[in-house]
């Protein structure tokens, strides 16, 4: 089937014209490539990280060394799917803001206005630690596996912007519950109906 720009468009899940470099904390979800139980499995209730997912542990935590103005907050490896919650901290004085979001190109608006769109949202903050993140555990995950060029993760992301605190702890329940709960969790293969 020839790809039909109408039909096979990607749409963003992200909010229109919110700028994801603004301080805050962000919940991010990031699912392995067709669900495949990549980094380790759940055994006595505990989950046991394989060398591929000791090696996202490692590459979550090494963000803030190579982006300063973030902080990690809550976050757990599970079989096949990534949660964490991303702290965007206030900028210092001086510090260079990036420019806000143009207005986005109406639908069916020609290709060219979309990409630059899309080149202007990957230098925000969110998009940037997260491509950053997906791309170097990929990379380390597929030397692992002896596999080159070998998706990892899904394509996409979920995100969602932490509004308040009874929100930021419910999100930190959720997280820190996500092992206990793998037996009735959406993503685990178990589950498929």
């Amino acid at each position: 089937m020839k790809f039909d720009p109408q039909k096979h468009h990607r749409r963003s899940i992200r909010v229109p014209d919110y700028d994801y470099s603004q301080p805050g904390a962000y919940f991010i979800t990031i699912v392995a490539w067709r669900r495949e139980a990549l980094f380790g499995e759940i055994k006595d209730g505990e989950m046991q990280l394989n060398e591929s997912g000791q090696a996202v542990w490692d590459v979550w935590n090494s963000l803030p060394a190579r982006y300063p103005q973030i902080s990690l907050g809550t976050a757990v490896v599970m079989p096949n799917h990534f949660h964490g919650n991303i702290i965007i901290n206030e900028q210092p004085v001086g510090a260079i803001h990036e420019l806000p979001l143009r207005e986005l190109p109406p639908p069916g608006s020609p290709p060219q206005e979309r990409v630059t769109d899309q080149k202007e949202r990957r230098r925000m903050t969110i998009p940037l630690v997260v491509g950053y993140f997906k791309m170097n555990t990929a990379k380390r995950i597929n030397q692992i596996l002896n596999s080159e060029g070998t998706p990892v993760w899904q394509r996409n992301y979920y995100e969602h912007i932490i509004r308040d605190d009874e929100e930021h702890n419910r999100i930190h329940l959720y997280i820190e519950s996500n092992v206990d709960n793998w037996v009735n969790d959406e993503e685990n293969p178990l589950n498929v109906k």
